[in-house]
């Protein structure tokens, strides 16, 4: 004998009112209620048997072998974040009949009258809180579910670790209960407050005035907070950015970050991607912190260390650039090569001859086939009423990807 269908049924935010006539007839009919007890206690009067919501193993074990009518109910859209997917999974789908409802994130929105179309929404309720932060760092407006471990706290003192606190917070917690509460502060103001197990966290970019004047690529080079001595230029730059061959969601080590000026211009060519910013002196370390504070860098985190050292701890690299090696070039490299993901691309830039055939050489011992450009720059500067160039010192770009023929 066939099996009977389960209906998995959405709890709107208030009460039995917030359910559609075909929902009430479908629970109605139901043999058997399984939800949340907070769900089971908006229908008290239910004739059937009920059973509270516990350990999603046991309840696959009990739905393949019952012949019963059974209802489920779950809060708001179960296809949103719900255990619709855990349900889709194990059974036929042609047994499950999904009855979808207001979400508590559209419930949300509209209560703190913002628009939620531009939005995305993560969920880190059960799930690891870095992959969560990665997608809010490159979003302007981000909706998200916590847990009792990955508390509102919690993603606070994430963002704040990764320097990415210019967001409005809006902490909702209790949706559609009398102890609804609606809390506007700020990422660190998350910190002081401890939350209801039941919340959702809003967060909402704020931008510094003046960033929309800087470029994606080409900011001035007297817009960084730098020695002029530890900055790639502008011209430089641009080439480096273009040898590193980004694609948006890459991991980029940058060695040696010196102001971080191509950490930012990366950052903003792939928003998705994180970057891990790696330099041991403290005055470069100044200006780094004033720069990703400056640029509002959303995903680059910085490394305070000699490399090799600190990099044991950072995910396996797309993209490398070394900007400077400390008289450690050999060690770097072998530990890049160790590291480097397939189809990895390397990039070294390099002022003197000695250190372009360094370079050239311990990476082709390594295995990488390798390239190198030099680039000569002249620029235009005022001479009484006249103009003329002035050459810059040649740069060795070299860039290096393993394992091709």
């Amino acid at each position: 004998m066939a099996q009977q269908k389960i209906y998995l049924v959405g709890a709107g935010i208030a009460g039995w009112e917030g359910f559609g006539a075909k929902a009430l007839e479908v629970i109605g009919k139901a043999e058997t209620l399984i939800a949340h007890q907070r769900h089971l206690d908006i229908f008290p009067d239910f004739g059937g048997e009920r059973m509270v919501l516990g350990d999603l193993p046991e309840l696959m074990d009990f739905l393949k072998k019952t012949d019963k009518r059974v209802v489920i109910l779950a809060s708001g859209d179960p296809t949103f974040f719900g255990i619709s997917r855990f349900l889709l999974r194990n059974l036929p789908k042609e047994r499950i009949e999904i009855f979808t409802n207001v979400t508590s994130m559209q419930y949300a929105f509209a209560r703190i009258k913002e628009p939620w179309d531009d939005g995305i929404f993560v969920s880190v309720h059960g799930r690891g809180m870095h992959q969560a932060v990665d997608k809010i760092i490159s979003a302007e407006k981000a909706c998200v579910l916590t847990d009792k471990t990955n508390t509102p706290a919690a993603v606070a003192a994430e963002l704040i670790e990764r320097g990415a606190e210019g967001y409005e917070a809006w902490l909702c917690e209790d949706l559609g209960m009398p102890t609804e509460k609606f809390t506007k502060t700020t990422v660190r103001g998350l910190l002081d407050i401890s939350a209801s197990e039941l919340n959702i966290l809003i967060l909402i970019r704020t931008y510094e005035p003046n960033l929309v004047h800087y470029p994606l690529i080409g900011i001035d080079d007297d817009e960084f907070h730098t020695s002029k001595k530890l900055i790639t230029k502008q011209e430089v730059r641009a080439v480096t950015l273009a040898k590193l061959q980004l694609q948006d969601d890459l991991v980029l080590w940058d060695i040696g970050a010196g102001s971080a000026s191509v950490s930012i211009e990366a950052s903003n060519l792939m928003p998705n991607g994180r970057i891990f910013a790696v330099e041991r002196n403290p005055q470069c370390i100044g200006f780094i912190n004033e720069n990703l504070k400056k640029f509002c860098a959303r995903n680059i985190k910085l490394i305070e260390a000699f490399a090799p050292d600190g990099l044991d701890d950072l995910p396996d690299p797309d993209r490398v650039f070394i900007g400077g090696a400390g008289g450690k070039l050999d060690v770097i490299i072998d530990t890049v090569s160790q590291r480097l993901k397939p189809e990895g691309v390397v990039v070294i830039n390099a002022v003197t001859l000695d250190t372009l055939t360094r370079a050239v050489e311990f990476l082709e011992d390594q295995g990488f086939t390798v390239e190198a450009t030099c680039v000569n720059i002249a620029k235009t500067r005022n001479l009484t009423e006249y103009k003329m160039f002035e050459a810059q010192n040649p740069v060795y770009v070299i860039s290096a990807r393993k394992g091709d023929e």
